[in-house]
């Protein structure tokens, strides 16, 4: 199974009021044989309030929409070259599968652990280099051991979907012409990184066709997935609610290099 996925600023000016005062005065002495003097005018100086420092103007952020989501997500993950992946499905309340990963871009790699009911409770280890995928699978192969498979072997292909489900970069590649809206939803610090979350809309038929599969029953003719964009508009984490089933997962960008090999030959086994 497909595993899917998912802040403007106002600045106000007050007015300043200046205030200037003015004020002037005569008198006359009266005599028998006297002159009046002609006393001058004051002159004022209006007093000024001090104005204030203009304030910086602090520009509203650029919310992504229909037309620029796609482009701009991937564009920031054309610039990442590793990143770790964590992931929980959930239905009914009980945890189906947890995952652990990490994945790099070039040259493609991506080694992966999946726990869950769906391999007895234990636990099922992917390692992907190239096009060539080890699996180490409970109940199938020995413990700690491996078969190799060719991942772009039409007869290995459900295989392939299982290595390709811990991978969110398939599910938002499916998206292009599958996209049907997108609406910022509100800023959120996760994890201690501010991301933007988003509402993604997408026909679930043409993201099903992008992928070479038909349309499941009951699956409704849109999925919306919730997605956070962090400031260089990297997907960080989306999620989704399908069919009584829930899917959580997270993208973390690695502040080093990762190293991906493939198992030792002893523990690959035919």
């Amino acid at each position: 199974m497909r595993f899917r996925s998912r802040a403007a600023a106002a600045v106000a000016a007050l007015p300043l009021i200046l205030g200037a005062t003015a004020c002037g005065a005569g008198s006359n002495d009266s005599a028998v044989t006297a002159t009046t003097d002609s006393m001058p005018t004051p002159v004022v100086t209006p007093s000024v309030t001090p104005s204030a420092a203009p304030q910086k103007v602090v520009p509203a952020p650029v919310r992504l929409n229909r037309v620029t989501f796609l482009p701009a997500m991937n564009t920031a993950l054309a610039k990442q070259k590793s990143y770790r992946i964590t992931g929980r499905m959930t239905a009914g309340g009980e945890v189906l599968m947890t995952t652990t990963g990490v994945q790099q871009t070039t040259p493609p790699a991506m080694s992966m652990s999946m726990t869950g009911v769906a391999f007895g409770g234990k636990t099922a280890k992917i390692v992907l280099v190239g096009k060539t995928l080890y699996m180490s699978l409970p109940g199938a192969t020995p413990t700690g051991k491996y078969v190799k498979i060719d991942s772009s072997d039409p007869s290995m292909a459900q295989f392939g979907e299982l290595a390709g489900s811990g991978d969110p970069t398939k599910t938002f590649k499916s998206f292009k012409g599958a996209l049907r809206g997108v609406k910022f939803v509100k800023s959120e610090t996760i994890g201690g990184v501010k991301l933007d979350r988003y509402a993604v809309t997408v026909d679930a038929a043409a993201a099903l066709k992008a992928q070479g599969k038909k349309v499941p029953a009951g699956v409704p003719t849109t999925v919306t997935y919730s997605m956070w964009m962090d400031d260089d508009k990297m997907a960080r984490r989306f999620s989704f609610d399908l069919m009584g089933m829930s899917m959580v997962m997270t993208m973390d960008p690695t502040t080093a290099p990762v190293a991906i090999k493939a198992p030792a030959a002893k523990n690959v086994v035919n």
